[in-house]
This record gives C-alpha cells, sequence and structure tokens, in this order.
C-alpha cells in the first residue's frame, strides 16, 4: 500500500513535532510546518531518514551547521542544510 503526498506530509509533521526533545521539536516543528511541503519526493526521503536518527545525534549536527560548521552525514547534509537555515531564522532573537 502507498501513501498519498498528502498523507505523508501529515506523518512526517507529526513525527517532526513529536520528537522526544523539546529541543528538536522545536527545530524540526516549524520545519515541517513551512518549507517541508516544498521539498521535492527525493528530498522528503532524505527528510525522512533525518527523522529516523535520535535527537542526541541531530541536536549537535543541526546547531553546528547553525553555527557554520559541518555535522553529520554527508549523504544527509542538502536537508541538513536547509533545516539548520530553517532554525536560525526562525530561532532568531532579530525575527
Amino acid at each position: 500500500m502507498t501513501e498519498d503526498h498528502d498523507t505523508r506530509l501529515r506523518r512526517l509533521r507529526m513525527r517532526s513535532w513529536r520528537r522526544g526533545t523539546k529541543e528538536m521539536d522545536l527545530i524540526l516543528g516549524p520545519f515541517a510546518d513551512g518549507p517541508m511541503a516544498a521539498l521535492e519526493p527525493a528530498m522528503l526521503d532524505f527528510y525522512e531518514q533525518l527523522l529516523a536518527e535520535n535527537d542526541q545525534d541531530l541536536y549537535p549536527w543541526i546547531t553546528a551547521r547553525i553555527n557554520g560548521r559541518t555535522a553529520g552525514p554527508q549523504e544527509l547534509a542538502p536537508v541538513l542544510d536547509l533545516v539548520a537555515a530553517h532554525a536560525a531564522r526562525h530561532l532568531s532573537p532579530d525575527r
């Protein structure tokens, strides 16, 4: 059974907001509410792989990228960059 695009987006949005740590909820949830919907199916595949990672790994990967460093698996680099850029804008005190 295959899931349609809207169902997939809803499932990924729920997984983004219900992580296990509040920090990751606040990073991934707003990304899922916004730019995630515009991702191509291949990039959604990478986002889904990212969601399979532990919060204890994801948090330092994303925060490193927010601070201009590289961290995390190379295959997830494009989606990590998108999430980190969105988090930097969303969590910025200047917004």
